[in-house]
């Protein structure tokens, strides 16, 4: 590669660093991750298309795994901390937890050790209610609803309640395994979360 290859390729990445000087780590599941949905179909793929006109200050970095739970999130997030150095962290994790009926209590321990691992590296949090099914009755899925209230609280992050529900019902919006959404419910998963985001995207230095 001659000189002036490497120095349009510089100015090409200064451009984008300036374009994209702050980053979302976006932890989560299989609702995140895009699982079963085309490459870019996924609600993370749209909320970086959103920030591009909205904020172009951030990006988001989907740093997201099918199959997660709160216990691989804890395993992992002081890792991409370290690498992504994000300004705001959004946890999604939890459901494959409920899914196998982990006691409400190490969800809500394993959740406190991410929030404030995120915490301490300088990132604000918003956390996601994990969405339950009714395999263990309904005194395990309000213990495990309460505890992201409780965490929200307690810890003072910001909570978006259960993001899919409102296209869980909507058998249309559900893929045939009639637990993750399809490419039609990301937009309205987006749109979910948008309201708790947009507040906190101030770029330092932007």
């Amino acid at each position: 590669m001659n000189y002036r290859v490497w120095w349009g390729l510089g100015l090409c990445l200064s451009g984008a660093a300036q374009a994209a000087s702050c980053s979302l780590l976006i932890v989560g599941d299989s609702l995140s991750s895009g699982y079963g949905l085309e490459k870019g179909a996924g609600w993370v793929d749209q909320l970086n298309a959103r920030l591009k006109k909205s904020a172009p200050a951030w990006q988001a970095v989907n740093a997201s795994i099918s199959g997660d739970t709160t216990q691989n999130g804890v395993q992992r997030l002081s890792a991409a901390l370290l690498r992504q150095r994000p300004h705001g962290v959004v946890i999604e994790l939890g459901g494959n937890d409920a899914l196998r009926g982990t006691p409400p209590g190490l969800m809500r321990d394993n959740l406190r050790s991410m929030i404030r691992s995120a915490k301490q590296s300088g990132a604000w949090v918003v956390l996601l209610d994990a969405p339950v099914l009714p395999n263990y009755g309904k005194a395990y899925g309000d213990a495990v609803a309460r505890l992201y209230v409780d965490l929200a609280r307690e810890e003072k992050v910001s909570r978006v309640p259960c993001f899919i529900c409102g296209v869980a019902a909507n058998a249309s919006l559900m893929q045939a395994d009639g637990i993750h959404p399809n490419a039609r419910a990301q937009p309205a998963m987006l749109d979910a979360v948008w309201p708790t985001l947009k507040p906190k995207l101030r770029c330092p230095g932007s």
